[in-house]
């Protein structure tokens, strides 16, 4: 109200020929994601909102000796990117850990632990890595054996950049009583070897006992990761994120970084489906919260990954086919806690990767929605990578908010058909299939697992290209979108996912000021050279929080 209060009373000045002051105008070729009007050459900006957008000489009026003045040349100004699928302290933690991402064989996986392992002391563990055994020659999925020797004094565990498969060394199983006599867990995979002894891999749920021993974070080192976090998230653009499986340890740092002013970026939070009614008590007791802190709602998972053959499809896996996946948990735990929490009037995003785990959320979402009568529930799907055309027909008609990450298709392509064949990968990531139906499809990175990058997301979705190379016109070409189109899925579209689309996600009068300046004009250069354009500043409620040195 504020906001618009404020907006009507620059209308009223500009009439009376009393143009005010803004405390920032940005000059640039400004894509404003208004489809009312797309383009512009200049945005004012008054405290934490925007008061005029318009051509860039009919916007000098506003500076006066006060304001500062962004110009940003031929480079292309936007509103500022959201992330719709992040894990914000866990990504925090993550910067300056152990890096595997690009490790290129088991010899170079090795030669990095055990650098990294050296400047320890005896007992710290070993997280985080992300490593990738698609990228060796073979595919070995990684053992204990390889790195015991290297580690003999911290325990390791380090996951799959997908985030549903682990490798814990002798030492971490020994903590979490993980032996040749454990059961396997549900929803979990206990990889062992021809003698039944564990490798060391361990598939979705079967991490949990590892996990329950690690060391508990603390308020402070909490903080900190957010900062670095923050940090991270503006220096590449990104304004405001869903958190998603997030744990009240981050909540409340969140929370505290609010009160202390020092809150960098938007949050939006999903804690876990399971505590659904943790969240409900927080809500009545705190509120949802505002622009800056939300608890939007909760986050649940139906499968694991494609790349640790976890995720749930109707048919085998061509390189697997003792298996067509798992569920995380049984449908009808699922079906209960989704219907608990669609009672209680919680937005729901949920987890799932295959084609079986989309068709059968899609199925729990209509019944649930049928059974508790029409409201705007806005219902999101995480991922919504391996879908049935049908499938995507009725995320389209539902209104189901399809929640993806681009950057994940350049690195599943070098390897994807390889397990589920040449048909299933035609609606692998179908984003122009959802937008020629008028879906909602929002974009995010699923940081820490790929990087918070929007450029780089910008790039794979409008380019399909893969890391290997091989597929310069694009993997499933066919699938490929626009500029604009990925713009739009970085900011009105997730905007719409947190129910803020009123006042986010747009450049117009009235609207939040978060504006993020490109060097280059994303729609005016070879999508090839998108990857190579870099943030000159980030904006964030008026304020500019990041400026490229």
């Amino acid at each position: 109200m504020i906001r618009r209060l404020l907006a009507a009373t620059v209308l009223v000045l500009v009439a009376c020929n009393r143009t005010p002051s803004a405390d920032l105008v940005i000059f640039g070729r400004v894509w404003t994601g208004d489809q009312a009007r797309p383009w512009a050459g200049a945005v004012a900006i008054r405290g934490d909102t925007i008061i005029a957008v318009g051509d860039s000489d009919e916007l000098a009026r506003y500076v006066g000796t006060d304001t500062r003045r962004l110009d940003n040349g031929s480079g292309l100004v936007a509103p500022g990117f959201m992330d719709g699928h992040v894990h914000l302290v866990e990504g925090g933690y993550s910067l300056g850990q152990l890096e595997l991402r690009d490790a290129g064989s088991p010899a170079e996986f090795i030669g990095r632990i055990k650098a990294f392992a050296e400047h320890l002391q005896p007992g710290e563990w070993i997280t985080d890595g992300n490593w990738d055994h698609e990228r060796w020659p073979g595919s070995p999925l990684p053992r204990r054996d390889w790195i015991d020797s290297v580690t003999p004094n911290n325990p390791v565990f380090i996951s799959r950049l997908d985030g549903h498969m682990w490798l814990a060394n002798s030492a971490a199983l020994r903590l979490g009583n993980i032996t040749r006599r454990t059961a396997d867990i549900p929803g979990g995979v206990i990889v062992r070897d021809a003698g039944g002894d564990p490798t060391g891999i361990l598939k979705d749920n079967a991490h949990n006992p590892i996990q329950a021993v690690l060391p508990v974070s603390s308020p402070a080192r909490d903080d900190a990761a957010l900062a670095r976090a923050m940090d991270y998230a503006v220096s590449h653009g990104v304004t405001a994120v869903s958190a998603v499986s997030s744990f009240w340890g981050e909540y409340a740092a969140v929370r505290r970084a609010r009160a202390a002013g020092t809150l960098k970026i938007r949050v939006a939070m999903y804690d876990s489906l399971e505590d659904w009614r943790s969240v409900l008590d927080t809500l009545k007791a705190n509120g949802a919260g505002d622009d800056w802190v939300r608890l939007a709602g909760v986050k649940g998972y139906m499968d694991g990954s494609l790349g640790s053959t976890t995720a749930l499809f109707y048919e085998p896996y061509n390189d697997a086919l003792g298996t067509r996946g798992l569920l995380r948990f049984p449908e009808d735990s699922l079906r209960a806690w989704i219907g608990a929490a669609d009672s209680a009037g919680l937005q729901i995003a949920m987890h799932a990767i295959g084609e079986r785990a989309n068709g059968l959320l899609l199925d729990i979402y209509d019944s649930v929605a049928q059974a508790h009568g029409a409201r705007d529930r806005r219902y999101r799907i995480e991922h919504a990578q391996h879908m049935r055309r049908g499938d995507i027909d009725r995320i389209a008609a539902s209104g189901t908010i399809a929640s993806m990450q681009p950057l994940h298709l350049v690195d599943d392509g070098d390897w994807a058909e390889k397990r589920i064949g040449p048909e299933r990968i035609k609606t692998t990531y179908a984003f122009r299939s959802l937008i020629d139906r008028n879906a909602h499809l929002g974009f995010g990175s699923d940081w820490s697992v790929a990087p918070m990058e929007p450029l780089l997301g910008i790039y794979a979705a409008v380019t399909r290209q893969t890391r290997d190379g091989k597929n310069p016109e694009g993997w499933v070409p066919e699938q490929k979108i626009t500029v604009e189109e990925a713009l739009r899925s970085y900011t009105y579209e997730n905007a719409y996912a947190v129910f803020a689309e009123q006042h986010r996600g747009m450049l117009k009068p009235g609207y939040l000021a978060d504006v993020v300046l490109i060097d280059q004009d994303l729609t005016r250069i070879a999508p090839a050279e998108i990857q190579r354009a870099t943030i000159r500043a980030t904006v964030v409620g008026g304020k500019v929080v990041y400026e490229r040195k």
